[in-house]
């Protein structure tokens, strides 16, 4: 999502804003759409610059979950001369799959069709670098088993309760073991548990307003387990309330939850 905020569309009815926001293609994690409509505060650690850094340092690479490639293309993008020697990368969506292999491809990057919840199709210590941003769950068990002794794992997840603002609004309070879910406490002790020691995690919430009703349908609609099954017709009713809202009183703000990982791989 942009970082500049812009005042709403307010010249815009109801019905055309929600339209406008059901027509918006979903595939892949470019966020530009919201650019005017809805902003996001970055984490402090730049993850994709980071990662570029990372890449130029490394011999073997597997991004997990890539999405639509957008993260990694960036990131090769500003990488150091030296780029790893082998580069693969994995999505489980067809549609982001298509998205990723057009873009990533011209870098000479091979797109691996692989469902979220399978294991990797990689052979044990194929890898000195594993990365992933926002990945659905991470496989720890099959994380250390492709990383390469002495290894690394370097991600950005999705953390507790994350834009849980929206999703109450529409689905009422949520219980404590929602809500802590992705929790990075938890994800540390599944790290170490698969074998692997973590070196850095690093927690933030930001600051997330949304200006219109239609970036609101466009993001629950790219960002699907956010309110399982919405549709526009099952929630006209919470939508326009919501529509009413961000009319009278500004933006609808919410707080996503991001933390970094580095965990690495024992050599013995």
């Amino acid at each position: 999502m942009g970082r500049t905020p812009i005042a709403p569309p307010t010249s815009r009815t109801f019905d055309d804003l929600v339209a406008e926001g059901a027509a918006v293609p979903t595939e892949g994690w470019d966020f530009s759409w919201f650019e005017g409509r809805a902003t996001e505060a970055r984490p402090s650690w730049g993850y994709a610059r980071a990662l570029g850094g990372r890449l130029a340092g490394a011999g073997a690479v597997l991004d997990v979950q890539t999405g639509g490639g957008e993260v990694l293309d960036f990131a090769l993008g500003t990488a150091a001369p030296g780029r790893p020697a082998l580069l693969v990368a994995t999505e489980g969506w067809p549609p982001n799959v298509a998205k990723a292999t057009a873009l990533l491809r011209p870098r000479g990057v091979p797109v691996v069709a692989s469902p979220d919840d399978a294991p990797f199709p990689f052979a044990d210590g194929a890898f000195d670098l594993v990365v992933s941003r926002h990945p659905v769950v991470p496989h720890w068990s099959e994380i250390a088993r492709v990383l390469a002794p002495g290894g690394t794992y370097f991600a950005q997840h999705v953390g507790p309760a994350s834009v849980f603002e929206v999703v109450e609004f529409f689905l009422g309070p949520q219980p404590e073991e929602s809500r802590d879910a992705r929790h990075p406490d938890g994800e540390r002790a599944d790290a170490e548990a698969a074998g692997l020691e973590v070196v850095d995690l690093r927690a933030e919430r930001l600051r997330v307003e949304f200006h219109d009703i239609g970036a609101v349908v466009h993001f629950l609609r790219k960002v699907v387990w956010m309110v399982p099954g919405f549709t526009v017709e099952a929630y006209r009713d919470r939508l326009r309330e919501l529509h009413e809202r961000i009319e009278a009183e500004g933006p609808f703000v919410a707080h996503s939850a991001r933390h970094l990982i580095e965990a690495r791989k024992p050599r013995r």
